[in-house]
C-alpha cells in the first residue's frame, strides 16, 4: 500500500514565497513522525513531495521546484496512490483546499469532512458551535461587536486559522487595536493543554493529554513546544470533553487536537485542529505504541483492531524553539 503523505510547507505549499522557520519547524517534525510510523507497518511505503529548496528527505521524492504548481503534482501523486494524508494550516482555508483536492484524485483520504474542516477555520463559527451544544469554552466575540461589561485582560486573535503566534494580550477594553478579521475572548487564567484524540466510526479514544508551552512577553505569545502525555486524565473528565467535541463537529475523522485550558473550574475550549499537530513528533514514545496501527485507511481491509487500554503515558519533550 502506496500512503502519500502531503505535508503543506515542506511538500513545497510556500515554493514560490519564503519559507518561514517556525512552520517549517512544525511541518518537518510532523512529517517525519508520521512517515516513520507508517513504514513500520506491514506492506506500507510511503510517497512524499518537496519543495527542493530543502532536502530530500528521501530518495524517492518528488520535488517542487520553483515555478512550479504544488497542486498539479499533489494532485498527480494522489491519483498514483493508494491512500492519502493531507497537512495544511487552517488559515487561508488552505487545509481545507488541500482536502478537497485530495478527496477528488483519491477515494482513499485521511482526513475530516471538507465541511467540516472549513468551518473550524473560523474561531467564532467554532465558538458558536460549542455554545449550541453546551461546551465549555472561551467567549469569542467579533472586535467591531463586543458585549458590554467585557472588559479586562482581553486577548485578539485572526478569526481565520489556528494557533498562538498571531495572539496578543491587551490589559483592557481601550487599549484594544482596530482590525478587520479579528475576534477578542477575554483572557483565561490556567494551564494551556492540547487533547491528542483518534476519530473513529467505532468511537472516539483520547490518546494523551499534553502541556502546550507557550510563552507570553509584553503581550507576544509564542508557541515554543509541547510535552506530550504530560497531563494524566485520572477522572475522565478530559476523554469525555474530547467525545463531545467530536460530537459537535460531525465529520471529524482520524487524529485530531483540541486545545483547551484547564482551570480549577475544569477545561475549556480554545480551538479543535482537524488534523495532526506538531504533538504526534511525540506521541509513539509517550504511548509505547504506533498509533498508526489503529487508523482505518492503513489497514488494507479497513478494519483496524480495537483500541486497547492504553498504557500511562510517558512525557516527551517536542521542543520547536
Amino acid at each position: 500500500m502506496r500512503v502519500f503523505i502531503c505535508e503543506y510547507v515542506t511538500s513545497g505549499g510556500l515554493r514560490d514565497k519564503p519559507l518561514p522557520e517556525a512552520a517549517l519547524a512544525e511541518g518537518r517534525l510532523v512529517r517525519d513522525a508520521l512517515v516513520m510510523d507508517a513504514e513500520e507497518l506491514p506492506g506500507i511505503s510511503t510517497v512524499l513531495a518537496y519543495d527542493d529548496r530543502l532536502p530530500p528527505p528521501n530518495r524517492s521524492a518528488v520535488p517542487v521546484r520553483k515555478g512550479e504548481d504544488p497542486w498539479i503534482t499533489w494532485s498527480g501523486l494522489a491519483q498514483e496512490c493508494d491512500v492519502v494524508w493531507p497537512i495544511a494550516p487552517e488559515a487561508g482555508g488552505q487545509h481545507s483546499r488541500m482536502v478537497r483536492l485530495m478527496r477528488e484524485a483519491n477515494a482513499r483520504i485521511i482526513a475530516s469532512a471538507s465541511d467540516t474542516v472549513t468551518l473550524l477555520n473560523s474561531r467564532l463559527k467554532t465558538a458558536k458551535r460549542l455554545a449550541e451544544y453546551g461546551i465549555p469554552h472561551v467567549p469569542t466575540y467579533p472586535i467591531d461587536a463586543l458585549p458590554r461589561g467585557l472588559d479586562g485582560d482581553l486577548v485578539t486573535r485572526p478569526d481565520d486559522g489556528s494557533g498562538w503566534a498571531s495572539a496578543r494580550a491587551w490589559p483592557n477594553r481601550a487599549a484594544l487595536p482596530r482590525g478587520a478579521g479579528l475576534v477578542v475572548q477575554p483572557y483565561v487564567h490556567g494551564t494551556f493543554a492540547s487533547l491528542g484524540v483518534l476519530a473513529r466510526e467505532d468511537g472516539v479514544t483520547l490518546l494523551a493529554v499534553h502541556r502546550l508551552n507557550i510563552s507570553h512577553l509584553v503581550g507576544v505569545f509564542g508557541f515554543e513546544g509541547v510535552t506530550v502525555g504530560a497531563i494524566p486524565d485520572e477522572d475522565g473528565r478530559l476523554a469525555a470533553l474530547a467525545r463531545d467535541v467530536v460530537a459537535a463537529f460531525p465529520g471529524l475523522s482520524g487524529l485530531l487536537g483540541i486545545d483547551v485550558i484547564l482551570t480549577p473550574q475544569g477545561a475549556v475550549v480554545t480551538e479543535v485542529h482537524p488534523r495532526v499537530t506538531p504533538a504526534y513528533a511525540g506521541l509513539h514514545a509517550s504511548l509505547g505504541v504506533n498509533p498508526l496501527a489503529f487508523v482505518p485507511e492503513l489497514i488494507r481491509e479497513g478494519k483496524p483492531p480495537a483500541v486497547p487500554h492504553l498504557p500511562r503515558t510517558v512525557p516527551v519533550e517536542v521542543k520547536l524553539r
